[in-house]
């Protein structure tokens, strides 16, 4: 054989190998079930969408390594019944806000979203790399989960009410549907909360259980009709200034994955966190515009009276929130370092630019 020729066979031979090396984990594991249940309808805009295209990039990337089964809430499930489910196995994962399940420990919301808290920018810098994720596995593993990012639809609108909020002594008796520490907020204020799936959320708003309701923004609110039941829609609240998602799975069957179909589930997942989050801000802008002309909703924003409220309220929670426990005192010490760095730059560059960009534009 020349030497032409046994470059040539060499070369086909070395990319045949690298090709099996890199299949050989697919081949080697075998198939391994992946059962996701959700906290969302199926083809519930925004989030529902979200969850779906996240189980099937999974199963695409994978390449059938892992054979992926998607249940939207209420097809395996109850919405809030995924976290026991997952925790005990009987599903691998699930698909949720993780401050649903501050019953079970306040420290989980801070890893979707705690009132006057990190925007998605900020806290994502925080997860990846300011330990973040480190304290969110802490967590997580104390009730057999292990947790991933995979979702965000950035700071949330206040809420839809049934009247307008001019002072915090407007609040005092409403019936609002609003979760996590923000629910506790409102409390403080003489709100009476509740915490309900997404998808019940319009019948109790309709037929007056709830006066009022926050749920995401203008383009997943849209197609939820709460405009058929409140006409004022505030913008930006204090309670969700990120609203991050999880990919909460079970932390045995976790351990159980080969490297790479870690990477492949961990890859699925920071790209549709990525892609919520862009999708959302693409289309928030186009829907508010509907909201207001299409349907007669009364835009407002919260006064500084009622932010100063909010303030004073957010200080007790977070007192009772650190009292829970040692953890929760962790993971509050080391968010509020985070957001403190990483807030205060954020003002000096990005926030002083787009205000000043929206001044000079007129577009505030």
């Amino acid at each position: 054989m020349d030497r032409r020729s046994f470059l040539k066979t060499g070369a086909a031979a070395a990319a045949g190998g690298a090709a099996a090396a890199l299949a050989a984990p697919a081949v080697a594991q075998g198939s391994k079930n992946l059962v996701i249940v959700s906290t969302w309808p199926r083809d519930f805009p925004g989030l529902g969408v979200s969850a779906q295209r996240l189980a099937a990039r999974i199963g695409q990337l994978s390449q059938g390594t892992l054979n992926v089964e998607y249940f939207a809430a209420g097809e395996r499930v109850g919405a809030f019944d995924v976290f026991d489910e997952v925790a005990s196995g009987n599903s691998q994962a699930y698909i949720a806000a993780d401050y649903y399940w501050v019953g079970k420990h306040p420290g989980f919301a801070y890893f979707t979203a705690v009132p006057f808290g990190m925007t998605t920018v900020e806290w994502n810098a925080w997860i990846k790399f300011k330990g973040g994720q480190a304290l969110w596995d802490k967590i997580s593993g104390d009730f057999g989960l292990k947790a991933l990012m995979c979702g965000a639809t950035g700071t949330q609108a206040g809420g839809w009410f049934n009247k307008e909020i001019e002072s915090a002594d407007d609040l005092k008796g409403l019936k609002m549907r609003i979760p996590g520490l923000g629910g506790s907020v409102m409390s403080k204020l003489g709100v009476s909360t509740v915490s309900l799936p997404g998808g019940q959320i319009y019948e109790n708003l309709v037929s007056g259980a709830i006066d009022a309701t926050e749920w995401v923004g203008p383009y997943n609110d849209y197609f939820m009709k709460f405009y058929e039941a409140a006409k004022y829609y505030y913008t930006g609240g204090m309670h969700e200034p990120s609203a991050a998602l999880a990919f909460g799975m079970n932390a045995s069957w976790w351990g159980s994955l080969s490297d790479w179909e870690k990477a492949i589930i961990e890859a699925a997942c920071m790209e549709e966190h990525a892609a919520q989050f862009e999708e959302t801000m693409a289309k928030n802008g186009e829907y508010m515009a509907k909201l207001e002309n299409d349907h007669g909703v009364q835009i407002r924003a919260f006064n500084d009276d009622v932010w100063d409220a909010f303030g004073e309220a957010a200080a007790e929670v977070y007192a009772d929130t650190r009292a829970h426990s040692a953890l929760a005192t962790e993971i509050d010490d080391a968010f509020q370092v985070a957001l403190r760095e990483i807030g205060g730059m954020m003002a000096k560059f990005e926030t002083t630019f787009v205000n000043q960009r929206n001044r000079v534009l007129g577009l505030a």
